[in-house]
């Protein structure tokens, strides 16, 4: 249908009770469905014009990619303001020099973003726009559309730059969006017929909301499908691969540098993927011939979007053989941002696909592209002398070198600014050099800029060794792929294991390079042996020095002052599990101070790392001793491999399914329930504090008998009793380790253990053993199917009628599941079931529930107090 604004896109797409966006914050995932974005979205819009913001003002959003800065951003639109993002990882500095120059009144952003105070601009909260338990505006719930608003009018202003120079910001109104969105739409309403058996589409999108692509790939592209975006912090490939599996994602969006990622640890998980096919073969066979790794994606997993940066075809190869579809376009910001893109069913490779509806494109004389069309800018924020520098003749000049086929198919080979030319007069492209430096086996990576002054400039290539790699010979083997023009004259051994890459694109930054280089650039292969390969002894700080660029790395050093990129630390993450056999928690990762937390970590000494956990101490097992309560969740060792590929024997799934929850609930309804009723005369309190709270909840109990969790779950109206139970893994260890036990043993343990999984909803959570990420998203995964859960915080069940203390564990899952934590008090279970008695008898019962309570920040030992102390006072 015909659009003249954004507004009228919204209103047709954002309208539906079906799943729109996803967001997992590593161990619980939330859905909001197309309407409760849009009635957000309506209700940030009124607090903008209640706050005074008039029409064309603009708002900075500040965020990392979830559905809160969705809202913001949609929120802004219908109050007629003006969206200014900023990437996630941009500095306060950057920020504050963007919010004067656009004269922002008002900074959204995320909750733990150091937003700098700036006088007469407000800071509002991103994280908290979504706000599960803030109550429906009922009397506004239809979103209505502002009226005077046209296609001119501005939507966003993104700003591209701003590292060295003052930033540059590009104007996008509502036009420009809508000349991508429409071309795409037109073509996609041709094959969704087709589709729709496969649907709904999810997206996993890797790419920053502050980008067009980005934006577009997960707010304009989805709602035409009908589809879900996924979002998810960090980039481990480990988690990345969980995600698709686990959410059956068709289609990952990210930066061309996630699929080397990927690759790399496709190639370690099946090696068989390295070896190249001896001959073509049919897309069907070669399917076949990888469907270990179709298992590990997920078999619905089909295609990845990649863009903001140039994809290696090597790469692209990698993923065509697999058999995935990999979707590659060009643009920019200033063209918001889709300039040609591959059709997803007659994509070339090397290619970027050819022009979309309504957009033109040529090469000048010089080999720049030169796009025309509705979607491109009219200029940049206040800088007339920049958008005329931009803007010739009609078109937009955009930098880059490129070639178009006789298919009309588009070829980019680089930045204008980055071609290399010869003294006779010839260009060179640096990513073509690249390409052959990168196919010698001893490289692990490359760059290429020139050496020399200009006029006079020839190749120089920076190279990353792989272990005892000899530069000469790869310099040799390249050159002699080369034309002679292109060959490589003079070389530098870069002292780090990565080169400088811009943090949102995973660009190579060359100018930075070229300056290392008119240096003191070293010619030889020696390279730094503080920054040599680890051998398998590395210890940690040697693992840290060797992503540190040639820094100098003591325990005293902060990772902060090492300036890893993100890429970056999540090579050192996997390098760090490799070199000890671990599951390094990138949430923990993230939150640890100096190289001596670090260190701590990977000792297992988790007091003293930042993540700061103890036990949750669930408490069933029948442990006299208490021993289950000194170990607990542990912050970073995980179990084995292998037992994580069986996590879904360990953490069952299946008990959340349709069959499982009707039989759960008839067998506590008619049977389990009742017979607890017989012998616990319960007396239940405050039960009026649970009215104003929705499931799910995390239920904090102090622990007396084998049967707290049947009478707690008896106390419970019959709508809240769909919990799951925290249980001690250890307490069934013969059916996880059956090796270690008798046939009897195993028998009788494994069917307690089906039968309270089956009738309980039973949580196998680790004790004594490790396994506290894994155990955390399958929390995490109870509660996003609307599982209440159980836990005993004291870890042991107490004997005398006291309370013990509660183990920081608990605060753990309070602050890290984002949930409200409802107090449990039970007395007198523990005479009607004593510990070690066989039977039980009959006896009067007290279960008190307190006000529900809400928890941030990471001090877990003072959570888990406070929730004791509420328990304490029922």
């Amino acid at each position: 249908m015909p659009r003249a604004t954004l507004l009228e896109f919204f209103d047709d797409r954002i309208r539906s009770d079906q799943p729109f966006l996803v967001y997992d914050g590593g161990y619980r995932a939330h859905t909001w469905s197309y309407d409760a974005i849009r009635q957000a979205a309506g209700r940030f819009a009124r607090r903008l014009e209640r706050a005074g913001v008039t029409p064309q003002a603009n708002v900075i959003l500040w965020g990392e990619n979830r559905a809160e800065w969705v809202v913001a951003f949609w929120g802004c639109l219908l109050a007629r303001a003006v969206a200014v993002p900023i990437d996630v990882r941009a500095s306060p500095d950057l920020l504050a020099r963007v919010a004067r120059i656009v004269s922002a009144r008002i900074v959204v952003a995320g909750r733990d973003l150091p937003a700098p105070v700036l006088d007469g601009v407000q800071r509002w909260d991103l994280d908290g726009l979504l706000d599960r338990e803030a109550p429906l505006d009922s009397e506004h719930a239809e979103v209505t559309l502002p009226g005077g608003v046209t296609g001119d009018d501005l939507a966003e202003i993104i700003f591209t730059s701003g590292a060295t120079a003052e930033p540059k910001g590009v104007l996008i109104t509502h036009g420009n969006v809508l000349a991508n969105i429409v071309p795409v739409e037109r073509e996609i309403l041709k094959y969704v017929k087709y589709g729709r058996p496969f649907f709904p589409l999810r997206f996993l999108n890797l790419l920053p909301l502050s980008h067009m692509f980005g934006q577009a790939m997960a707010t304009f592209i989805p709602p035409m499908l009908d589809g879900v975006t996924v979002f998810m912090r960090g980039y481990n490939p480990t988690d990345i691969v969980r995600q698709i599996r686990m959410r059956r994602v068709s289609v990952l969006v990210s930066v061309p540098k996630i699929l080397e990622v990927l690759r790399d640890y496709v190639m370690r998980e099946a090696p068989e993927t390295a070896a190249p096919l001896d001959r073509p073969e049919h897309v069907a066979r070669r399917w076949w011939r990888y469907r270990r790794v179709h298992r590990m994606f997920g078999f619905k997993f089909w295609a990845f979007v990649v863009g903001a940066a140039p994809l290696d075809p090597d790469v692209e190869a990698f993923w065509s053989r697999l058999g995935f579809l990999v979707v590659q376009g060009y643009g920019l910001t200033e063209t918001a941002p889709i300039v040609t893109l591959n059709h997803p069913f007659h994509a070339r490779r090397g290619s970027v696909g050819t022009p979309i509806g309504g957009v033109d494109v040529r090469i000048a004389e010089d080999g720049e592209i030169l796009v025309r069309g509705a979607n491109v800018t009219a200029g940049y924020y206040n800088a007339p002398e920049a958008t005329e520098q931009a803007f010739r003749d009609g078109w937009f000049h955009t930098g880059d070198i490129g070639a178009i086929d006789d298919a009309g198919r588009l070829t980019v080979r680089g930045r204008k600014k980055e071609m290399i030319v010869t003294p006779d007069g010839l260009n060179v492209f640096p990513d073509d050099v690249e390409r052959a430096v990168r196919e010698q086996a001893q490289i692990r990576d490359a760059a290429v800029v020139g050496g020399g002054p200009p006029g006079n400039e020839h190749v120089h290539a920076v190279l990353v060794l792989e272990p005892d790699g000899d530069a000469d010979a790869v310099v040799r083997s390249a050159n002699a792929l080369l034309e002679d023009h292109q060959r490589i004259r003079s070389f530098s051994v870069w002292p780090g294991s990565a080169l400088p890459r811009t943090e949102g694109t995973q660009k190579l930054k060359r100018a930075a390079l070229k300056r290392w280089v008119e240096g003191d650039a070293a010619t030889s292969g020696d390279g730094d042996p503080a920054t040599a390969e680890p051998t398998a002894g590395a210890t940690v700080e040697e693992m840290v020095a060797h992503f540190a660029h040639g820094r100098k790395v003591t325990g005293s050093t902060t990772l902060e002052e090492l300036g890893l990129s993100s890429i970056e630390r999540i090579e050192l993450m996997l390098a760090l599990e490799r070199r000890f056999d671990t599951t390094v928690d990138e949430t923990a990762f993230a939150a640890l101070s100096t190289v001596d937390d670090l260190h701590a970590m990977m000792a297992g000494d988790t007091a003293a790392a930042a993540v700061g956990t103890g036990a949750v101490g669930y408490g069933v097992a029948d442990d006299t001793d208490g021993s289950a309560a000194v170990a607990g969740i542990e912050a970073v060792a995980e179990d084995p491999p292998a037992s994580r590929r069986d996590g879904a024997r360990i953490f069952p799934t299946w008990t959340q399914l349709a069959p499982a929850r009707l039989f759960r609930g008839a067998a506590q309804s008619f049977f389990l329930l009742p017979l607890a009723r017989c012998f616990a005369w319960t007396r239940i309190e405050g039960l009026e504090h649970l009215a104003g709270t929705e499931d799910p909840v995390l239920y904090a109990a102090n622990h007396q008998s084998l049967m707290d969790g049947p009478v707690i779950l008896a106390a419970l109206p019959a709508r809240r009793r769909r919990v799951a139970t925290a249980a001690a893994r250890e307490w069934f260890a013969p059916h996880f380790h059956p090796e270690r036990f008798s046939l009897g043993e195993r028998f009788r343990t494994s069917l307690a253990y089906v039968l309270g999984v089956l009738c309980f909803n039973i949580a196998p959570l680790p004790q004594r053993t490790a396994g506290a990420r894994e155990a955390m998203r399958h929390l995490g995964t109870l509660l996003g199917h609307g599982s209440s859960v159980l836990i005993f915080p004291e870890g042991r069940r107490n004997v005398t009628g006291h309370i013990d203390p509660f183990q920081p564990g608990v605060g753990m899952l309070a602050s890290r599941l984002q949930v409200p934590v409802v107090p449990v008090r039970i007395d007198g279970i523990d005479r009607v079931l004593p510990m070690g008695a066989r039977w039980a008898r009959p006896g009067r019962v007290r279960v008190a529930f307190g006000e529900p309570l809400r928890f941030d920040g990471d001090d877990y030992t003072a959570i888990a107090r406070r929730i004791e102390d509420a328990v304490r006072k029922l």
